[in-house]
């Protein structure tokens, strides 16, 4: 068997949008991309918005991702540690992931050495400058009390009310548009980076959130940006020497 040694990165499935059938072909893609993945993968970082929108419900499961939690605990079980980090859309785990699947669960960004190599991770929702409005909401949707609240809604009602938002937020003007590179003085992620970097430095910074497969260089590091699986199927992997990113077809052999 080939050893475990490499570290996978992939965001952004938001499994569950736009509608049943589309999102039942993304899963399925992204669950064969693991089956590859797991043949090598020591961890895998699924780093935000894997879901559309989550909720951890004390005795309730949302239906659907079967395939890709049955995947997931599958991993585990051979020893692949898994890291997910929650994103914009999918805030709310609450130990359910832990249990089941022996994931480590992380709501904010985290820093690793890696081979002697410092790594920033994080889904990137939040960071920057401005989008405060955004910024507020967040400290919102978690705050305990109203997470709290939110549990008391019915399943049914609550998770179709928070799919309905999550649809209307994309695709406002009734259709989804692919996002466009601002500049790297635009970008609030690569200005997040600049900004980390006048304090301390990183080999590379890994996010997601932008919905744009970037590859940029910082003053000497790197900032990767995952991309998302609703239109790239784009990933990155670590190989203990390099950081290289791709795109994944279905019938691939390798990665």
């Amino acid at each position: 068997m080939t050893p475990a040694t490499k570290i996978y990165f992939a965001s952004d499935l938001h499994l569950g949008t736009p509608d049943y059938d589309t999102s039942l072909r993304r899963e399925r893609l992204f669950v064969e991309w693991l089956e590859i993945a797991g043949r090598d993968a020591a961890e895998i970082y699924l780093v935000g918005d894997t879901f559309d929108f989550w909720h951890d419900y004390k005795t309730v499961v949302p239906k659907g991702y079967v395939r890709l939690l049955g995947k997931l605990a599958e991993l585990s079980d051979r020893g692949v540690k898994l890291h997910i980090f929650t994103g914009n859309h999918d805030l709310w785990f609450d130990g359910y992931f832990e249990k089941e699947l022996g994931a480590r669960i992380y709501t904010a960004p985290t820093e690793r050495q890696i081979d002697g190599k410092e790594f920033f991770i994080g889904h990137g929702d939040g960071l920057g400058p401005k989008d405060h409005g955004y910024k507020f909401i967040k400290r919102v949707f978690t705050n305990p009390v109203c997470q709290w609240l939110f549990r008391w809604i019915h399943p049914d009602l609550g998770i179709r009310l928070a799919s309905y938002l999550s649809y209307r937020s994309r695709y406002s003007t009734g259709e989804k548009k692919l996002e466009q590179f601002l500049g790297e003085d635009r970008e609030w992620l690569v200005m997040y980076c600049r900004r980390l970097l006048s304090r301390k430095h990183y080999d590379y910074f890994i996010s997601g959130h932008r919905h744009l497969p970037l590859d940029i260089n910082i003053d000497g590091s790197r900032y990767i940006n995952l991309g998302d699986w609703l239109d790239y199927n784009s990933y990155a992997v670590w190989d203990g020497r390099d950081l290289r990113t791709g795109r994944f077809t279905s019938g691939a052999q390798t990665l």
